[in-house]
């Protein structure tokens, strides 16, 4: 089990009154500017919007707009576009490309992102994409079916200071989404569930991050969104826990300072050579009520290095720093309880949930 408390000093949510005074930010209430450009794209920072659909008939779809690559992100702007389509025979249509800095545009008033005519844009009502990559096109609209939400300001700070940060802003946390895909000359149009995110910081992930578990799904009637943050060797691998959790509509769970987290099965990667939990799960406590939220792996659907995405060159002094960065995406079993005065009263299953594990850093005793 991993549920190290956080030094208040090393690593902590933004959330007090002066927070939100400085930010410009409300309790509770999340604006379309908040979705818009919030950096400047200058070496150290970076920013990435993010969106994933669960497809009626067993197809998913992963389209990211990222301003560097994880890896690179002491460099000036270098626009990267991911696009992963999983079709419900098998096919797939995957690529992570490289574009001119010229091709990125990105406003700070709100959704409007693109790189090279893979475009985002919306706002906290309605999400519209067009992508083309990979030999395949889409065509997206997603409405919410629950509002926007983030945790407290959905800043998180570093080393004491206000001057190492690590934002994130999940502006659609769960949406209904209709999809066109075409290829080879053939359009489908199929419904779905989606979820939209935004991440950005001045500081490179690694520095200050060691690693994370991040998983989203839906089981019967709730939604889930969990992240479970372990600072870097530098700030005491303190841990950062994000939850939310909703039934339909309304959130039911979304306060970090109730949950506990668990692993079990641990095994190494031998690709990787990092740890990771066969199972993992968040335990959300408010008075008699409990939520147990749990992913269990079947398989790996991703396996990837970092240093594998550069160029020779810095590949070598990555490596020569030490640097091996890993991402590993998973597809297994969700299940969503909720237990009053210890009985279980409702539990809920989805077999093919996906999430992920991200680990910049060493491996540590948790």
């Amino acid at each position: 089990m991993n549920n190290q408390k956080t030094p208040a000093a090393l690593a902590r949510r933004a959330a007090t009154d002066e927070d939100y005074r400085r930010l410009g930010l409300r309790r509770s209430t999340v604006e379309p500017w908040e979705d818009g450009a919030r950096t400047d794209n200058a070496p150290n920072t970076y920013e990435w919007w993010y969106f994933d659909a669960h497809l009626d008939g067993g197809g998913k779809l992963v389209v990211i707009w990222m301003n560097k690559l994880l890896a690179e992100q002491d460099k000036p702007l270098e626009p990267w576009f991911r696009f992963d389509l999983e079709l419900p025979d098998g096919r797939k249509f995957s690529t992570l490309e490289k574009f001119p800095a010229d091709s990125w545009a990105a406003s700070p008033d709100g959704l409007d992102v693109g790189i090279a005519g893979n475009t985002l844009r919306g706002d906290l009502d309605e999400l519209r994409i067009s992508a083309a990559s990979a030999g395949a096109t889409v065509e997206v609209t997603m409405t919410p079916k629950v509002r926007a939400w983030r945790p407290e300001t959905g800043h998180f700070y570093f080393g004491g200071g206000r001057d190492k940060l690590f934002a994130w802003l999940p502006a659609m946390p769960i949406g209904q989404v209709e999809v066109t895909y075409s290829v080879d000359g053939e359009s489908t149009t199929v419904s779905g569930v989606g979820y939209h995110d935004h991440q950005w910081g001045n500081e490179p992930l690694p520095a200050i991050i060691n690693d994370w578990y991040w998983g989203r799904g839906e089981a019967g009637p709730y939604s889930v969104i969990a992240f479970f943050i372990t600072a870097a060797a530098s700030y005491g691998y303190g841990t950062l826990p994000i939850f939310f959790l909703a039934r339909h509509d309304e959130i039911v769970a979304a306060d970090a300072d109730k949950v506990r987290f668990e692993t079990e099965n641990v095994y190494t990667d031998e690709y990787t050579g990092k740890p990771v939990a066969g199972t993992h799960r968040y335990r959300y406590t408010d008075g008699d009520d409990e939520y147990i939220v749990e992913f269990v792996r079947d398989r790996d659907i991703t396996q990837r290095r970092m240093i594998d995405d550069l160029t020779p060159e810095r590949r070598k002094r990555a490596e020569d720093e030490g640097f091996n960065g890993a991402y590993i995406r998973f597809t297994g079993t969700l299940t969503i309880e909720k237990l009053h005065a210890g009985e279980t009263v409702e539990s809920f299953s989805e077999p093919s949930a996906i999430w992920e594990l991200m680990y910049f850093g060493a491996p540590h005793a948790g």
